[in-house]
Protein backbone atom coordinates (compact mmCIF):
# COMPACT_ATOMS: atom_id res chain seq x y z
CA UNK A 1 0.00 0.00 0.00
CA UNK A 2 1.76 3.65 -0.99
CA UNK A 3 2.19 6.33 1.69
CA UNK A 4 -0.68 7.85 -0.02
CA UNK A 5 -3.09 4.66 0.04
CA UNK A 6 -2.35 4.50 4.07
CA UNK A 7 -3.15 8.25 5.18
CA UNK A 8 -7.06 8.09 3.10
CA UNK A 9 -7.14 4.55 4.85
CA UNK A 10 -6.02 6.59 8.25
CA UNK A 11 -8.03 9.49 7.54
CA UNK A 12 -11.23 7.17 6.19
CA UNK A 13 -11.10 5.78 9.56
CA UNK A 14 -11.27 8.68 11.64
CA UNK A 15 -14.19 9.74 9.55
CA UNK A 16 -15.74 6.29 10.35
CA UNK A 17 -15.19 5.88 13.85
CA UNK A 18 -16.62 9.29 14.91
CA UNK A 19 -19.60 9.20 12.51
CA UNK A 20 -20.14 5.83 14.51
CA UNK A 21 -19.70 7.78 18.04
CA UNK A 22 -21.35 11.00 17.14
CA UNK A 23 -24.59 9.26 15.07
CA UNK A 24 -24.16 11.82 12.36
CA UNK A 25 -22.98 14.85 10.43
CA UNK A 26 -25.14 17.83 12.27
CA UNK A 27 -24.02 17.28 15.41
CA UNK A 28 -20.35 17.45 13.73
CA UNK A 29 -21.26 20.63 11.86
CA UNK A 30 -21.81 21.85 15.32
CA UNK A 31 -18.60 21.16 16.96
CA UNK A 32 -16.68 22.24 13.55
CA UNK A 33 -18.19 25.87 13.69
CA UNK A 34 -17.38 26.30 17.71
CA UNK A 35 -14.07 25.73 17.32
CA UNK A 36 -12.98 26.30 13.67
CA UNK A 37 -9.82 27.99 14.54
CA UNK A 38 -8.54 25.05 16.91
CA UNK A 39 -4.69 23.76 16.43
CA UNK A 40 -3.86 21.14 13.92
CA UNK A 41 -3.84 18.42 16.66
CA UNK A 42 -7.45 19.29 18.37
CA UNK A 43 -9.99 17.22 17.54
CA UNK A 44 -12.53 19.79 15.88
CA UNK A 45 -9.78 20.44 13.21
CA UNK A 46 -9.52 16.54 12.65
CA UNK A 47 -13.50 17.05 12.19
CA UNK A 48 -13.46 19.07 9.75
CA UNK A 49 -11.61 16.71 7.56
CA UNK A 50 -14.36 14.20 8.53
CA UNK A 51 -16.84 15.96 7.77
CA UNK A 52 -15.21 16.65 3.98
CA UNK A 53 -15.14 13.02 3.74
CA UNK A 54 -17.91 11.78 4.62
CA UNK A 55 -19.44 14.15 2.44
CA UNK A 56 -17.52 13.00 -0.46
CA UNK A 57 -18.68 9.97 -0.11
CA UNK A 58 -21.71 9.92 0.41
CA UNK A 59 -22.18 12.53 -2.85
CA UNK A 60 -19.48 11.76 -5.34
CA UNK A 61 -18.52 7.87 -4.94
CA UNK A 62 -19.37 6.16 -7.61
CA UNK A 63 -22.01 3.27 -6.60
CA UNK A 64 -24.03 3.39 -3.53
CA UNK A 65 -22.04 2.97 -0.67
CA UNK A 66 -22.31 0.08 1.74
CA UNK A 67 -21.86 1.76 4.97
CA UNK A 68 -21.52 -1.13 7.01
CA UNK A 69 -18.49 -2.30 4.85
CA UNK A 70 -16.78 1.22 5.07
CA UNK A 71 -17.39 1.51 9.09
CA UNK A 72 -15.82 -1.54 9.29
CA UNK A 73 -12.76 -0.58 7.35
CA UNK A 74 -12.64 2.39 9.04
CA UNK A 75 -12.50 1.23 12.30
CA UNK A 76 -9.63 -1.30 11.17
CA UNK A 77 -8.32 1.61 10.08
CA UNK A 78 -8.31 3.83 13.20
CA UNK A 79 -6.40 0.98 15.32
CA UNK A 80 -4.25 0.80 12.78
CA UNK A 81 -2.85 4.41 13.31
CA UNK A 82 -2.30 3.17 17.09
CA UNK A 83 0.32 1.24 17.56
CA UNK A 84 1.21 -3.00 15.93
CA UNK A 85 -0.42 -4.38 19.14
CA UNK A 86 -4.21 -2.25 18.90
CA UNK A 87 -6.50 -3.93 16.80
CA UNK A 88 -10.40 -4.12 15.45
CA UNK A 89 -11.82 -7.77 16.55
CA UNK A 90 -14.98 -8.98 14.50
CA UNK A 91 -17.80 -10.39 16.26
CA UNK A 92 -16.13 -13.86 15.48
CA UNK A 93 -12.58 -12.95 16.76
CA UNK A 94 -13.93 -11.28 19.93
CA UNK A 95 -15.64 -14.66 20.50
CA UNK A 96 -12.01 -16.84 19.88
CA UNK A 97 -10.04 -14.20 21.73
CA UNK A 98 -12.29 -14.64 25.53
CA UNK A 99 -12.47 -18.36 24.36
CA UNK A 100 -8.73 -18.07 24.71
CA UNK A 101 -6.65 -21.28 26.43
CA UNK A 102 -10.04 -23.06 25.57
CA UNK A 103 -8.28 -22.50 21.34
CA UNK A 104 -6.88 -25.48 19.80
CA UNK A 105 -5.33 -23.97 17.14
CA UNK A 106 -1.39 -24.13 17.16
CA UNK A 107 1.06 -21.91 15.99
CA UNK A 108 4.47 -22.04 14.86
CA UNK A 109 7.25 -21.01 17.46
CA UNK A 110 7.82 -17.49 16.99
CA UNK A 111 6.97 -13.99 18.06
CA UNK A 112 6.14 -11.24 16.18
CA UNK A 113 5.73 -7.75 15.40
CA UNK A 114 4.85 -5.16 12.61
CA UNK A 115 7.59 -3.06 10.89
CA UNK A 116 7.04 -1.11 7.80
CA UNK A 117 3.82 -2.18 7.64
CA UNK A 118 5.00 -5.68 7.13
CA UNK A 119 4.54 -8.80 9.53
CA UNK A 120 8.23 -9.32 11.33
CA UNK A 121 9.83 -11.97 13.21
CA UNK A 122 11.28 -10.72 16.20
CA UNK A 123 12.40 -14.40 17.26
CA UNK A 124 12.05 -18.19 16.77
CA UNK A 125 11.69 -20.76 19.15
CA UNK A 126 14.98 -23.30 19.50
CA UNK A 127 13.36 -26.98 17.68
CA UNK A 128 10.33 -25.35 16.85
CA UNK A 129 7.81 -25.99 14.01
CA UNK A 130 9.60 -22.48 12.47
CA UNK A 131 13.08 -22.76 13.25
CA UNK A 132 13.01 -26.32 11.65
CA UNK A 133 11.75 -24.89 8.37
CA UNK A 134 14.17 -22.14 8.59
CA UNK A 135 12.12 -18.92 9.36
CA UNK A 136 14.63 -16.60 11.34
CA UNK A 137 14.59 -13.92 13.62
CA UNK A 138 14.64 -10.57 11.42
CA UNK A 139 12.92 -12.05 8.33
CA UNK A 140 9.57 -10.05 7.26
CA UNK A 141 6.83 -12.01 6.28
CA UNK A 142 5.18 -10.21 2.76
CA UNK A 143 2.63 -13.06 2.72
CA UNK A 144 0.82 -15.72 4.67
CA UNK A 145 -0.57 -18.25 2.21
CA UNK A 146 -2.24 -15.47 -0.08
CA UNK A 147 -2.58 -12.72 1.70
CA UNK A 148 -0.68 -9.77 1.80
CA UNK A 149 1.10 -8.60 5.64
CA UNK A 150 0.23 -5.18 4.34
CA UNK A 151 -3.46 -5.67 4.12
CA UNK A 152 -4.06 -6.61 7.53
CA UNK A 153 -3.07 -6.08 11.04
CA UNK A 154 -0.65 -7.53 13.19
CA UNK A 155 -3.48 -9.18 15.08
CA UNK A 156 -5.36 -10.86 12.17
CA UNK A 157 -1.58 -12.18 10.98
CA UNK A 158 -1.10 -13.65 14.11
CA UNK A 159 -4.68 -15.59 13.47
CA UNK A 160 -3.75 -16.57 9.97
CA UNK A 161 -0.63 -18.38 11.21
CA UNK A 162 -2.31 -20.46 13.97
CA UNK A 163 -4.15 -22.91 12.89
CA UNK A 164 -4.69 -26.78 13.70
CA UNK A 165 -2.44 -29.48 14.26
CA UNK A 166 -0.14 -30.89 11.43
CA UNK A 167 -1.64 -28.32 8.59
CA UNK A 168 0.77 -26.10 7.03
CA UNK A 169 1.39 -22.18 6.61
CA UNK A 170 3.02 -20.97 3.69
CA UNK A 171 5.52 -17.71 4.22
CA UNK A 172 6.43 -15.50 1.96
CA UNK A 173 9.92 -14.29 3.64
CA UNK A 174 11.86 -11.01 2.55
CA UNK A 175 15.76 -10.85 4.32
CA UNK A 176 18.54 -9.09 4.10
CA UNK A 177 21.14 -12.38 2.91
CA UNK A 178 18.81 -14.00 0.40
CA UNK A 179 16.41 -13.27 -2.25
CA UNK A 180 12.47 -13.65 -1.32
CA UNK A 181 11.40 -17.07 -1.09
CA UNK A 182 8.11 -19.08 0.15
CA UNK A 183 8.66 -21.52 3.20
CA UNK A 184 6.04 -23.80 4.33
CA UNK A 185 6.35 -24.46 7.94
CA UNK A 186 3.70 -27.14 9.48
CA UNK A 187 1.66 -26.26 12.72
CA UNK A 188 2.63 -28.21 15.89
CA UNK A 189 2.86 -27.64 19.30
CA UNK A 190 6.28 -27.15 20.94
CA UNK A 191 8.22 -26.51 23.35
CA UNK A 192 10.02 -23.63 24.54
CA UNK A 193 13.76 -25.26 26.24
CA UNK A 194 14.45 -24.73 29.72
CA UNK A 195 17.23 -22.28 30.97
CA UNK A 196 21.16 -24.11 30.40
CA UNK A 197 24.25 -22.94 31.80
CA UNK A 198 28.15 -24.01 31.49
CA UNK A 199 31.42 -23.17 32.35
CA UNK A 200 33.50 -20.82 30.71
CA UNK A 201 37.43 -20.23 31.88
CA UNK A 202 38.08 -17.86 34.67
CA UNK A 203 35.38 -19.14 36.85
CA UNK A 204 32.60 -17.63 34.97
CA UNK A 205 29.06 -19.16 34.28
CA UNK A 206 26.81 -18.86 31.75
CA UNK A 207 23.43 -18.75 31.47
CA UNK A 208 21.09 -18.97 28.43
CA UNK A 209 18.02 -17.84 28.66
CA UNK A 210 15.23 -18.74 26.14
CA UNK A 211 11.97 -17.69 27.77
CA UNK A 212 10.48 -15.51 30.70
CA UNK A 213 7.61 -17.56 31.23
CA UNK A 214 6.10 -18.27 34.20
CA UNK A 215 7.99 -20.14 36.40
CA UNK A 216 11.76 -19.31 34.42
CA UNK A 217 12.90 -17.43 37.01
CA UNK A 218 12.91 -20.60 39.17
CA UNK A 219 14.70 -22.25 36.58
CA UNK A 220 17.27 -19.42 36.13
CA UNK A 221 17.51 -19.66 40.06
CA UNK A 222 18.52 -23.05 40.00
CA UNK A 223 21.41 -22.69 36.92
CA UNK A 224 22.96 -19.72 39.13
CA UNK A 225 22.99 -22.29 41.86
CA UNK A 226 24.53 -24.71 39.91
CA UNK A 227 27.43 -22.59 38.84
CA UNK A 228 27.92 -21.50 42.30
CA UNK A 229 28.51 -24.78 43.40
CA UNK A 230 30.98 -25.43 39.98
CA UNK A 231 33.21 -22.08 41.38
CA UNK A 232 31.52 -19.41 39.00
CA UNK A 233 31.88 -16.24 40.48
CA UNK A 234 30.98 -14.30 37.71
CA UNK A 235 28.14 -14.49 35.71
CA UNK A 236 26.96 -13.76 31.85
CA UNK A 237 23.23 -14.01 31.50
CA UNK A 238 22.52 -14.64 27.72
CA UNK A 239 18.97 -13.34 27.07
CA UNK A 240 19.51 -12.78 23.05
CA UNK A 241 16.49 -14.18 20.93
CA UNK A 242 13.64 -13.80 24.49
CA UNK A 243 10.90 -11.92 23.10
CA UNK A 244 8.45 -13.45 25.30
CA UNK A 245 7.54 -13.59 28.77
CA UNK A 246 5.80 -12.12 32.09
CA UNK A 247 6.92 -9.10 33.44
CA UNK A 248 6.83 -10.36 36.76
CA UNK A 249 9.03 -13.08 35.94
CA UNK A 250 11.83 -10.70 34.60
CA UNK A 251 11.67 -8.78 38.00
CA UNK A 252 12.35 -12.19 39.45
CA UNK A 253 15.31 -12.64 37.03
CA UNK A 254 16.45 -9.10 37.85
CA UNK A 255 16.27 -9.95 41.59
CA UNK A 256 18.38 -12.53 41.85
CA UNK A 257 21.27 -9.39 41.00
CA UNK A 258 20.16 -6.75 42.36
CA UNK A 259 18.96 -6.77 46.38
CA UNK A 260 17.04 -3.32 46.49
CA UNK A 261 14.85 -0.50 44.89
CA UNK A 262 12.56 -0.14 41.71
CA UNK A 263 13.44 -3.40 38.92
CA UNK A 264 10.69 -2.24 36.20
CA UNK A 265 7.47 -0.48 36.26
CA UNK A 266 3.81 -0.47 34.37
CA UNK A 267 2.67 2.57 32.69
CA UNK A 268 -0.59 4.28 31.95
CA UNK A 269 -2.02 7.00 30.25
CA UNK A 270 -0.13 10.11 31.09
CA UNK A 271 2.84 8.21 31.92
CA UNK A 272 1.05 7.32 35.05
CA UNK A 273 2.60 4.72 37.29
CA UNK A 274 0.14 2.03 37.50
CA UNK A 275 2.28 -0.96 38.83
CA UNK A 276 5.53 -1.24 40.29
CA UNK A 277 8.20 -4.03 40.93
CA UNK A 278 10.33 -3.85 43.81
CA UNK A 279 13.57 -5.74 44.82
CA UNK A 280 13.47 -8.46 47.82
CA UNK A 281 16.54 -8.62 49.60
CA UNK A 282 15.74 -11.91 50.39
CA UNK A 283 15.78 -13.18 47.00
CA UNK A 284 19.30 -11.46 45.97
CA UNK A 285 21.11 -14.93 45.56
CA UNK A 286 24.59 -13.57 43.02
CA UNK A 287 25.87 -10.10 44.34
CA UNK A 288 29.51 -10.82 41.57
CA UNK A 289 30.09 -9.62 38.40
CA UNK A 290 27.85 -9.94 36.05
CA UNK A 291 27.13 -9.24 32.40
CA UNK A 292 23.71 -8.84 30.16
CA UNK A 293 23.81 -10.04 26.72
CA UNK A 294 21.16 -8.51 23.98
CA UNK A 295 20.40 -8.31 20.62
CA UNK A 296 17.83 -7.01 18.27
CA UNK A 297 15.47 -10.19 19.06
CA UNK A 298 15.50 -9.35 22.92
CA UNK A 299 11.89 -7.69 23.20
CA UNK A 300 9.40 -7.31 26.12
CA UNK A 301 10.11 -8.53 29.29
CA UNK A 302 14.12 -9.19 28.92
CA UNK A 303 14.21 -5.81 28.46
CA UNK A 304 13.24 -4.95 31.86
CA UNK A 305 15.81 -6.74 32.87
CA UNK A 306 18.51 -5.49 30.71
CA UNK A 307 17.05 -1.68 31.48
CA UNK A 308 17.64 -2.86 35.68
CA UNK A 309 21.07 -3.94 34.78
CA UNK A 310 22.15 -0.90 33.26
CA UNK A 311 20.40 1.75 35.24
CA UNK A 312 21.49 0.44 38.62
CA UNK A 313 24.90 0.18 36.78
CA UNK A 314 24.45 -3.50 38.16
CA UNK A 315 26.81 -4.73 35.29
CA UNK A 316 27.29 -4.46 31.49
CA UNK A 317 24.97 -5.08 28.83
CA UNK A 318 26.43 -5.85 25.88
CA UNK A 319 25.53 -6.43 22.47
CA UNK A 320 22.91 -4.83 20.37
CA UNK A 321 19.55 -2.25 21.13
CA UNK A 322 16.97 -4.35 22.17
CA UNK A 323 14.18 -4.12 19.81
CA UNK A 324 11.26 -2.36 22.04
CA UNK A 325 7.71 -3.92 23.04
CA UNK A 326 6.14 -4.83 26.43
CA UNK A 327 2.49 -3.76 26.19
CA UNK A 328 -0.44 -4.59 27.74
CA UNK A 329 -4.31 -4.94 26.10
CA UNK A 330 -7.87 -4.87 27.08
CA UNK A 331 -10.63 -5.63 25.20
CA UNK A 332 -13.35 -3.56 24.78
CA UNK A 333 -16.42 -4.96 23.19
CA UNK A 334 -18.83 -2.65 20.99
CA UNK A 335 -22.54 -2.89 20.90
CA UNK A 336 -21.79 -5.31 17.37
CA UNK A 337 -20.18 -7.82 19.08
CA UNK A 338 -17.58 -6.72 17.45
CA UNK A 339 -14.56 -5.26 19.83
CA UNK A 340 -11.17 -3.03 20.88
CA UNK A 341 -8.35 -4.95 21.57
CA UNK A 342 -6.40 -1.83 22.55
CA UNK A 343 -3.38 -0.92 24.51
CA UNK A 344 -3.91 0.03 27.79
CA UNK A 345 -0.25 0.35 29.30
CA UNK A 346 3.03 0.16 28.18
CA UNK A 347 6.18 -1.73 29.94
CA UNK A 348 9.01 0.85 31.53
CA UNK A 349 12.51 0.63 32.96
CA UNK A 350 12.97 1.66 37.02
CA UNK A 351 13.46 5.37 35.40
CA UNK A 352 9.92 4.99 33.67
CA UNK A 353 11.40 4.77 30.36
CA UNK A 354 8.71 2.50 28.15
CA UNK A 355 10.39 -0.34 26.05
CA UNK A 356 8.16 0.61 23.10
CA UNK A 357 9.15 4.21 21.39
CA UNK A 358 7.89 6.71 18.82
CA UNK A 359 11.32 5.95 16.96
CA UNK A 360 13.99 3.88 16.88
CA UNK A 361 15.78 6.02 18.65
CA UNK A 362 13.75 5.86 21.57
CA UNK A 363 12.76 1.86 21.33
CA UNK A 364 13.85 -0.56 23.34
CA UNK A 365 17.59 -0.79 25.47
CA UNK A 366 20.40 0.40 24.64
CA UNK A 367 23.21 -1.30 24.97
CA UNK A 368 26.27 0.18 27.56
CA UNK A 369 28.64 -1.73 25.09
CA UNK A 370 27.96 -1.92 21.93
CA UNK A 371 28.69 -5.10 19.67
CA UNK A 372 26.97 -5.33 16.37
CA UNK A 373 26.87 -8.30 14.18
CA UNK A 374 28.05 -7.94 10.92
CA UNK A 375 24.92 -9.15 9.29
CA UNK A 376 22.37 -7.44 12.16
CA UNK A 377 19.58 -5.41 10.36
CA UNK A 378 18.04 -3.03 12.40
CA UNK A 379 14.03 -2.68 11.47
CA UNK A 380 13.29 0.34 10.74
CA UNK A 381 16.08 0.02 7.78
CA UNK A 382 13.46 -2.48 6.14
CA UNK A 383 12.10 -0.25 3.39
CA UNK A 384 14.79 -0.32 1.55
CA UNK A 385 15.31 -3.44 1.67
CA UNK A 386 11.88 -4.43 0.84
CA UNK A 387 11.95 -1.75 -2.50
CA UNK A 388 14.80 -3.10 -3.66
CA UNK A 389 13.78 -7.14 -3.30
CA UNK A 390 10.27 -5.71 -4.49
CA UNK A 391 12.17 -4.33 -7.79
CA UNK A 392 14.66 -7.22 -8.19
CA UNK A 393 12.02 -10.07 -8.17
CA UNK A 394 10.43 -11.00 -11.27
CA UNK A 395 6.86 -12.06 -9.69
CA UNK A 396 5.48 -10.51 -6.97
CA UNK A 397 2.46 -13.44 -6.85
CA UNK A 398 3.04 -15.85 -3.92
CA UNK A 399 2.56 -19.03 -5.52
CA UNK A 400 3.97 -21.28 -3.21
CA UNK A 401 6.94 -22.48 -4.05
CA UNK A 402 9.37 -25.88 -2.87
CA UNK A 403 10.44 -25.11 1.24
CA UNK A 404 14.14 -24.50 0.34
CA UNK A 405 16.06 -27.29 2.70
CA UNK A 406 17.31 -25.02 5.90
CA UNK A 407 21.06 -24.11 4.96
CA UNK A 408 23.68 -25.55 7.95
CA UNK A 409 24.72 -22.87 10.00
CA UNK A 410 28.31 -21.22 9.27
CA UNK A 411 30.19 -21.69 12.15
CA UNK A 412 30.95 -18.00 13.06
CA UNK A 413 32.81 -16.54 15.78
CA UNK A 414 30.41 -15.13 18.87
CA UNK A 415 31.76 -11.81 18.73
CA UNK A 416 29.35 -10.60 21.30
CA UNK A 417 29.93 -13.58 24.00
CA UNK A 418 33.63 -12.86 23.13
CA UNK A 419 33.50 -9.29 24.38
CA UNK A 420 31.16 -10.27 28.26
CA UNK A 421 34.45 -12.77 28.84
CA UNK A 422 36.67 -9.88 27.90
CA UNK A 423 35.13 -7.77 30.19
CA UNK A 424 35.05 -10.26 33.26
CA UNK A 425 38.27 -11.30 32.79
CA UNK A 426 41.45 -10.03 35.29
CA UNK A 427 43.09 -8.64 32.13
CA UNK A 428 40.30 -6.59 30.96
CA UNK A 429 39.67 -5.62 34.23
CA UNK A 430 43.30 -4.58 34.93
CA UNK A 431 43.40 -2.18 31.48
CA UNK A 432 40.32 -0.89 32.57
CA UNK A 433 41.56 0.35 35.37
CA UNK A 434 44.90 1.23 34.22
Amino acid sequence: MTFRGKLWVLTLSGAIAVYAVVGGLPFVGYVLNANAQQAGNDPATQLRIVESVLQHIQNDYVDEPDMDKVRVGGLRGLANGLDPYSSYLTPEQVAAYKAGADSKKVGIGAEFSQVAGYMYVISVVKGGPADQAGVKSGDFIEYIDNKATRDISLYDGKQLVAGDKGTVVSLRILRTTDKPQTIKVTRNAYTIPKAESRMEAGKIGVVKVYSLEEGEAADIRNNIASLQKQGAVKIILDLRGVAGGKLEEAAAVANLFIEDGTLATVQGRESKVVNTFAADPSKTMFDGEAVVLTNLSTAGAAEAIAAAFAERKRGEVVGERTFGAGTQQELFTLSSGAGYLLTVAKWASASGKPFLGEDRASMGVKPTVEVKRSDALEPLDAPALIENQDQNSPNANPTPAATPKPKAPAVTEDIQLKKALELLTPKAAAVTAG
